[in-house]
């Protein structure tokens, strides 16, 4: 079951990424702030929710939060600051645009930069944890598996409708076969080292 809140009283934003691991794509991040009776006995870890079930809770978290807004950073800049700093800086995107302030931000995770002078705290497998969370984990997840699906139609031989850019067999096969694209990672290792090479 998840928490409602972890502090009584305090306008909490939930915040979570979606495509940290992946070889192609952006990485998105959420920031959610629900109402203190919020309550759906299907929210959950995005990853443990179903497709449709993450797409059936999307118009009711957005519908139902007090606020929420979606962060973005592309492959360029992952590229350029590295994935941590990329992951921190997409919720940082999404939290500035939140239209109401939170006084605390709960973080998914270990690491965080501090937001302002918003206090923060980061908790490991928190959208497993706190509601807010896993609903950020819901809106990052689909908003970046729209974006995924959308760009699969550029490139449909890496498959990205399915995978959604993550190192599937599939996906690095298609690497060796075709090269990177201009949405690959290209400061991560898209393939092993010897045919890594191959591609700069």
């Amino acid at each position: 079951m998840l928490l409602q809140y972890l502090n009584k009283g305090v306008v909490e934003a939930g915040c979570d990424e979606a495509g940290r691991g992946c070889l192609a794509g952006p990485v998105f991040a959420a920031a959610v702030i629900l109402p203190p009776s919020f309550s759906n006995d299907l929210l959950n870890d995005s990853k443990k929710l179903t497709e449709r079930q993450r797409y059936e809770l999307r118009p009711i978290i957005e519908r139902e939060a007090i606020a929420w807004a979606v962060g973005i950073v592309d492959n360029h800049e992952i590229d350029r600051i590295n994935i941590l700093r990329a992951s921190i800086e997409a919720m940082h995107r999404a939290i500035s645009q939140l239209k109401v302030r939170p006084e605390a931000l709960l973080i998914d995770g270990n690491r965080f930069y501090p937001f302002e002078d918003i206090p923060h705290t980061t908790i490991v497998k928190g959208d497993g944890k706190i509601m807010s969370i896993a609903a950020a984990s819901v809106l990052a997840k689909t908003y970046r598996d729209d974006f995924m699906t959308q760009i699969d139609q550029e490139f449909p031989q890496y498959n990205w409708r399915v995978n959604k850019g993550y190192p599937t067999k599939d996906h690095r096969t298609a690497i060796a076969q075709h090269g990177a694209t201009k949405y690959h990672r290209m400061s991560f290792r898209l393939l092993p080292e010897p045919e890594q090479l191959l591609l700069f």
